[in-house]
């Protein structure tokens, strides 16, 4: 059995318990319900954007504890502040530390700035509780998804005027699983077997996500250089995380990479025009 394996088997069980301890009717009530989502896509298309999704997560599988003393909300305000577009809070507890909690925070702590609910969706109740949560944006993983399941979560998703994340891993994942009822196509550099990353991931798959959807680059990013080279191969928006959460300011180490990485591009510019 694989760390994903494992993952999905317990998120069975954690969806059939919340179902029980909090109905469809109690999340439809939940003031955050009824607010008009924010657009991630536009928010990380936008001209003046840095495209960074920036990730608040305490630990991961393959790495462990990251940083379990960050506040969510604290850390979050300051990656907004430092340029982030878009806010990626993990709800995962068992395997990355995250809590609807963190979310919730987060969503007082931002109130305008999208927010992706960073877990692992098998059933439109977990799409319920991402809208009760506050969440603008849900992902759609293609390695524990059917396309019929991905057809129809994204569908869900767009009915409960949420953007769609989807994330993939391979040409295979890829081909497979586009739908028009996505938004984004997220092309995570980690293999799933040995967790090693590898931008080459992006830079071999870029070219084969059609123009109607926002293209995301996710794991592995460190660096200012990787992310221009990334977005002059057509990519619009970079998921990072740990490479903050792994500092003791996350939101001024997002701060520093987003400043060299706008100093690059307006260098690369106006070589470009003189």
């Amino acid at each position: 059995m694989t760390i994903l394996d494992e993952i999905i088997a317990q998120k069975r069980i954690e969806v059939a318990q919340r179902k029980e301890a909090t109905p469809v009717s109690v999340l439809e009530q939940m003031p955050d319900f009824k607010r008009l989502c924010l657009s991630s896509r536009d928010a990380i298309q936008d001209l003046r954007s840095t495209g960074i999704i920036a990730e608040f997560k305490r630990k991961s599988p393959s790495k462990g504890i990251i940083n379990d003393k960050a506040d969510v909300a604290e850390t979050t305000q300051g990656y907004v502040r430092a340029g982030a577009a878009v806010l990626s809070i993990l709800t995962d507890e068992p395997f990355f530390g995250g809590t609807p909690a963190d979310l919730q925070a987060a969503r007082l702590a931002n109130p305008g700035t999208p927010i992706l609910r960073k877990d692992f969706v098998i059933d439109r109740y977990q799409l319920l509780e991402a809208k009760a949560w506050g969440a603008d944006l849900v992902l759609l993983i293609a390695a524990c998804l059917t396309p019929e399941e991905i057809a129809e979560l994204s569908m869900q998703a767009q009915d409960l005027s949420m953007q769609v994340l989807l994330e993939v891993h391979d040409e295979e994942e890829l081909d497979r699983s586009l739908t028009h009822t996505i938004d984004l196509v997220g092309v995570n550099n980690r293999n799933l077997k040995t967790f090693t990353t590898s931008v080459d991931t992006s830079l071999r798959l870029v070219e084969r996500i059609p123009d109607t959807f926002a293209k995301i680059t996710e794991s592995g990013l460190h660096d200012a250089e990787t992310m221009q080279t990334l977005f002059r191969a057509g990519f619009d928006g970079f998921l990072i995380g740990e490479a903050f959460m792994k500092t003791a300011d996350p939101a001024a180490a997002l701060q520093t990479l987003a400043t060299d990485f706008t100093s690059r591009m307006l260098t690369s510019t106006n070589l470009y025009n003189s």
